[in-house]
């Protein structure tokens, strides 16, 4: 049996620095694979043949399982150990890397993309759902900075190690690397993460989950294959409607259950629901830029993969400052603040990003990308900070799951609305005029596709139409970005509560305990 111990004594514990690193480990394999995946997909087009419906699924197979499993991973980790989840999580995570390393199809790579989602899953929920157990109201802004900014400074490792290694190795190898990434974290958290549980948390319904996985998965694959078929086409219609149908009857079945998986009382709480909504909405805009930017950098500026990776390097850096500053402004002035003025800086730098032009060059490029940066980083973590802060400690697994899953779905949406419109907007702009009827359909699936049938048939005109219709493209989308995030900044300042994050902190915590479970290694 479980020995509860009062909260206080966990806190003092000298220790909980050292598992805090454990836990930074684990989000940087998280932001590590994020950005390797971003910087390959130009070249996995190339060598699998993969147009660009195929490459959002291969982005989206991991982010779909990620945001409907990761409900359910915060409640296991609740009722079976928080530590025990997150190795575990790992080791999936391992297993669906060294899968990847082996395929040799695009539909390989979906599935291992599929099985990482289920590691990444079990991380990202329970990594922050020990925080409050482990540290004291004043050192949880701090503590979710730091595992913030883990992740963040996964995001420049990933394109320059990711890059060296395509340059030097199979595409497979970005896989690979994620291997030794993973069992580093996992020996960390062994030693150094105390075990911690809520035994009273609700079961995980499988009901629900499957609502969830196969709502999310319906209203992706609509979103992704309505730019080929149409959004009119009857299939599509069926699958956008059957997704209404299976979210809608996971938001009721919510709300019958005593103790729901999809906790929504905890939406009820104005703090945590639209600082939440803001975090969706910041991730909607990530996903997007990251998912339309390698392609730009590598095809249309002819940069190697180890140039794309460098240079993405101005927008994680920025992120890496804001990250580090943000948590401070948003104690001083509040959450409203620090978040709405960074959505206005992410509204700012997109709508600069959408003047791009073919003939830019990269230092308007590094300029938007940094002010990028900047912007998503104080929106960010003090909209995460102020969610969580809002948490009693009972429901800290299922509550930040809640929250990791609706980040998620903003960025799988993100991935799969912006990628369809860029699609869309690229084929109707690029000419292909003389081209038998297959190489202009096989051109048209994605600016690599068309660089490489332009490469064997000889046409510079090809390639600078691809080049044009890509960038018009580009940014439509970032349009659409610099909107979306000036529209988030207004509710921000309409509906956030403006509490400096530090009281809020403390107004939401719990006397009693975080029940840690025997000692760190045990």
């Amino acid at each position: 049996m479980a020995t509860i111990t009062h909260i206080d004594d966990t806190r003092r514990d000298p220790r909980r620095w050292w598992a805090l690193g454990a836990l930074i480990a684990s989000m940087l394999v998280l932001g590590f694979d994020t950005t390797i995946l971003n910087v390959a997909l130009p070249t996995m087009a190339g060598e699998l043949g993969a147009t660009t419906g195929q490459q959002q699924w291969m982005a989206d197979a991991y982010v779909i399982v990620f945001a409907a499993l990761m409900l359910p991973a915060g409640l296991l980790g609740d009722r079976f150990g928080r530590r025990l989840m997150l190795i575990t999580g790992l080791v999936v995570f391992l297993a669906g890397s060294a899968l990847g390393t082996l395929a040799g199809s695009v539909s390989v790579v979906i599935a291992a993309r599929a099985v990482m989602g289920v590691g990444a899953a079990l991380i990202m929920p329970l990594a922050l759902s020990v925080l409050p157990s482990l540290f004291t109201s004043d050192e949880q802004g701090k503590a979710i900075g730091l595992v913030s900014t883990g992740s963040a400074l996964g995001m420049p490792l990933g394109p320059i190690i990711g890059g060296w290694l395509l340059q030097h190795f199979w595409w497979g190898s970005i896989f690979l690397i994620n291997v030794p990434m993973a069992a580093i974290a996992i020996l960390a958290c062994v030693f150094l993460l105390p075990e911690t549980r809520d035994p009273a948390s609700p079961k995980v319904d499988t009901l629900s989950t499957a609502f969830t996985t196969i709502g999310l998965g319906a209203l992706i694959y609509a979103i992704i294959e309505a730019p080929d078929r149409g959004w009119g086409d009857p299939l599509i219609l069926a699958v956008f409607a059957a997704a209404a149908v299976l979210i809608t009857a996971l938001v009721l079945r919510s709300r019958r259950v005593r103790r729901p998986m999809l906790d929504m009382s905890l939406l009820a709480q104005r703090g945590f629901l639209f600082n939440t909504v803001a975090a969706t909405l910041v991730m909607f805009v990530l996903s997007g830029l990251m998912f339309v930017l390698p392609p730009y950098l590598q095809a249309v500026l002819g940069n190697d993969t180890l140039g794309t990776g460098v240079r993405m390097l101005p927008m994680v850096l920025g992120l890496s400052v804001a990250a580090k500053f943000a948590p401070a402004l948003a104690t001083r002035f509040g959450a409203r603040a620090a978040v709405g003025a960074g959505l206005v800086v992410l509204a700012f730098a997109a709508l600069l990003g959408s003047r791009t032009t073919t003939g830019s060059g990269y230092g308007f490029t590094a300029l938007w990308l940094s002010l990028a940066g900047l912007g998503f980083g104080f929106a960010l973590v003090p909209a995460m900070t102020a969610a969580l802060a809002t948490l009693p400690r009972d429901r800290a697994g299922s509550g930040s799951g809640l929250l990791m899953t609706l980040r998620q779905v903003g960025s799988a949406i993100g991935i799969a609305l912006l990628g369809s419109l860029l699609a869309d907007v690229f084929r109707d702009r690029l000419d292909v005029t003389g081209l038998p009827a297959p190489a202009a359909d096989t051109a048209g699936n994605s600016v690599v596709a068309a660089h490489l049938i332009a490469h064997r048939t000889g046409s510079a005109h090809l390639a600078a139409s691809a080049n044009s219709a890509y960038v018009h493209g580009m940014g439509v989308v970032l349009l659409v970005c610099a909107i979306a995030a000036l529209v988030s900044a207004l509710l921000a300042a309409a509906l956030l509560p403006n509490t400096p994050v530090a009281r809020r902190t403390e107004r939401a915590e719990s006397p009693v305990v975080a029940e840690p479970v025997g000692d760190a290694g045990q």
